[in-house]
């Protein structure tokens, strides 16, 4: 048995004797969205009939799960946003006009309502300020302590709640006839959750300071170019009576120009209505053609990068335009059929709220900003990615991956994601993508013909995320026992990178660029040291690798060749083959712990130089940051021991193997030769 309800999903495999939690499956109900300025940012809303929440947008690990969910300010049906210069403050509003300030640090909860009376129970027209239960609450992009909500009137604090400023009259239609009690004639339902003749959504402009906007859920816009001292109704002739303005959207390219979603849907009225201005409201074109006419419309988002590249979210999903709303199309890509409450354009991701699906993240909106449309008719174009954040992470990009729950939230692809238009793909396709470092040198290549760097290319649209590593140094020979493995793989430093795509004879070139994280006030020069570091490290291993292979090749050689002539080997011949399989062994249990035949015997056998060698590589490989000084007095002790074996290993193919060579062709036998 399923049960849906305004809180979620549960279900039931017995009967209804046991249910799943609200937790099994990613139901809720969300009303609005933002994000805050940590990294990963995380985005908040209310849930209804649940806690307001904030939750990653990606991790460190696997996947996003419960652990990366906290409750946060306010309840299950407002607004929630965070302070632009400390996330850890967030502020949170419910039904009744409740507004919290939660400090996430401390604990510390205080309540700060415009007006503290409640009037549960009551109708609208009993309270002082009428606040819907999804009243507005929002920042100014320009001063940071200016924080804004709005009940019928628009209100203002810098402290933080401890006061505020009306910064306007009431801005509705104070229509009395729908301020009284609601429900009824059995029982009524006064929670403010149909208070009318409410601010229904707000904006200051982040291109003008004091220019703001206001939305009734009554019909009305208006808006103020000096901070609120001054107010003037611009709502748009002509409309259809009681329009509830859900969403206001700035413009982000032109001065005075807006967008508003509208809907009327509480009047059986299911027509999107979509309205932008360009000259502060005076004049209002429509904006809706191309949304299906029953799909009426909750929220309208501006792209920040493409202008006229608009976002629209719907009762039935989302749409696109490219040509500031003179035409619309589907968006829904993989979005389940569900309303769409709510929008937010965060570090270049479209951020989903839905009323039954939670949060969906469209990562990454740098394809969909450059589409044109002769792309899809081209053999292949590769699209230049957004700078990508240079993560320490174990994976992501799938639900369940490394072992996280199935309800797991996915992450993001890991690593720089090179978006790949191929329009046709057969088994003789040859393709490549090398990294270029800066000066152009070749970092790593990734092809279809690779065994180890393997590309693999389909038809369509093609996700390809170099893992920011460079290429991973000699591998251990198969059984060498290590207690140190660790996997030399140096992590490329912030900075500009080039990636080269090939698909068969065509090839483009696109930037790429490596952003150090956020959480980690790590300098570029300590990055480039910890970088220059490890490579060096990496290439001395690979180096010890080299020289153990070619100790075993060398040995095996002689031995088989003496084996081969059993009696018959000259006496000479194979004095000089013990004498330097002797001077290899030597060489080799100082390199390795030959003793060693399981991962437990170096407990009684103590490790060699390629152990400790790949101690320190380990050591400096762990976070972020410039090796230590002991760290490079560690390396260099272990370095100038492994070059004394090396050199003797050379010494011995210079000369000791040139000498039994030469004994071997006086004899007329073939020579034994060495890998250089």
């Amino acid at each position: 048995m399923i049960v849906a309800d305004d809180g979620g999903g549960q279900v039931s495999f017995d009967g209804g004797q046991n249910w799943s939690t609200m937790m099994n499956q990613p139901t809720a109900q969300i009303y609005r969205v933002s994000a805050d300025n940590a990294f990963p940012y995380r985005i908040m809303s209310g849930q209804q009939d649940n806690s307001a929440f904030r939750i990653r947008s990606r991790t460190y690990g696997s996947a996003i799960t419960e652990a990366d969910m906290q409750e946060t300010a306010g309840s299950e049906s407002g607004y929630v946003v965070a302070d632009p210069l400390d996330p850890e403050i967030t502020y949170g509003g419910n039904y009744m006009g409740l507004l919290e300030r939660l400090n996430h640090k401390t604990g510390e909860s205080r309540m700060i309502n415009i007006w503290p009376i409640d009037n549960m129970g009551a109708g609208a027209e009993a309270a002082k300020y009428r606040f819907q239960w999804n009243f507005p609450i929002f920042f100014s992009p320009h001063n940071p302590k200016r924080l804004y909500t709005a009940g019928n009137h628009l209100f203002v604090t810098e402290n933080e709640g401890r006061s505020w400023e009306q910064l306007s009259p009431d801005l509705t239609t104070n229509d009395k006839s729908k301020q009284g009690p609601s429900g009824g004639p059995i029982t009524k339902d006064n929670t403010s959750v149909e208070y009318y003749c409410t601010i229904f959504t707000a904006a200051e402009s982040h291109l003008e300071k004091d220019l703001l906007w206001t939305g009734s859920d009554d019909g009305l816009i208006h808006v103020s170019r000096d901070g609120g001292k001054n107010w003037e109704n611009v709502t748009p002739k002509g409309i259809p009576a009681a329009i509830m303005w859900n969403r206001v959207e700035v413009d982000p390219f032109k001065k005075g120009a807006a967008y508003f979603a509208g809907t009327r849907y509480k009047s059986d009225d299911f027509t999107p209505y979509l309205f932008k201005t360009e000259d502060y409201g005076k004049t209002w074109k429509r904006i809706d053609n191309g949304i299906n006419r029953m799909h009426f419309t909750r929220t309208i988002v501006a792209d920040r990068k493409r202008q006229g590249l608009l976002y629209a979210g719907t009762e039935y999903g989302m749409y696109i335009s490219y040509d500031d709303g003179a035409s619309w199309q589907s968006f829904q890509l993989n979005l389940p059929l569900v309303p769409v409450t709510d929008m937010v354009i965060k570090n270049n991701d479209l951020v989903v709220a839905t009323q039954g699906r939670s949060f969906w993240i469209l990562d990454d909106l740098s394809v969909v900003q450059q589409y044109e449309e002769g792309h899809s008719s081209k053999p292949f174009h590769a699209y230049t990615p957004a700078p990508a954040f240079r993560m320490q992470s174990s994976g992501g990009g799938w639900r369940g991956a490394g072992g996280s729950p199935s309800n797991a939230g996915s992450n993001p692809l890991a690593g720089v994601v090179i978006p790949i238009w191929v329009k046709s793909v057969t088994d003789s396709t040859k393709a490549s993508v090398t990294i270029l470092d800066k000066a152009g040198k070749d970092v790593k290549t990734y092809s279809t013909s690779s065994k180890d760097n393997k590309l693999e290319l389909n038809e369509g649209l093609n996700y390809f995320a170099w893992d920011m590593n460079y290429p991973e140094g000699e591998r251990p020979a198969d059984g060498l026992i290590l207690w140190n493995r660790a996997r030399m793989v140096p992590m490329a430093p912030p900075g500009d990178y080039k990636a080269k795509i090939k698909v068969d004879k065509d090839s483009i070139e696109v930037p790429l660029t490596l952003i150090a994280d956020p959480n980690y006030p790590i300098s570029q020069e300590e990055y480039e040291a910890q970088f220059n570091f490890l490579v060096k490290a990496r290439d001395k291993f690979s180096e010890t690798m080299k020289a153990l292979k070619n100790i075993e090749d060398l040995k095996k050689q002689m031995t088989d060749y003496t084996g081969r002539l059993g009696k018959d080997c000259p006496k000479e011949i194979k004095q000089m083959t013990d004498s330097i399989s002797k001077k290899l062994t030597a060489i080799e249990n100082e390199l390795h712990q030959t003793k060693a035949k399981s991962g437990q015997d170096v407990l009684n056998y103590p490790i060699k130089l390629d152990d400790k060698l790949s101690s320190v590589y380990r050591v400096a490989s762990v976070g972020n940051g410039a090796p230590t000084k002991q760290t490079l007095e560690a390396y260099d002790v272990v370095a100038s021991q492994i070059d004394e074996q090396v050199a003797k290993l050379k010494s011995i193919i210079n000369t000791d193997l040139p000498a039994l060579n030469s004994q071997i062709r006086e004899k007329s036998l073939p020579v034994i030769s060495a890998k250089q």
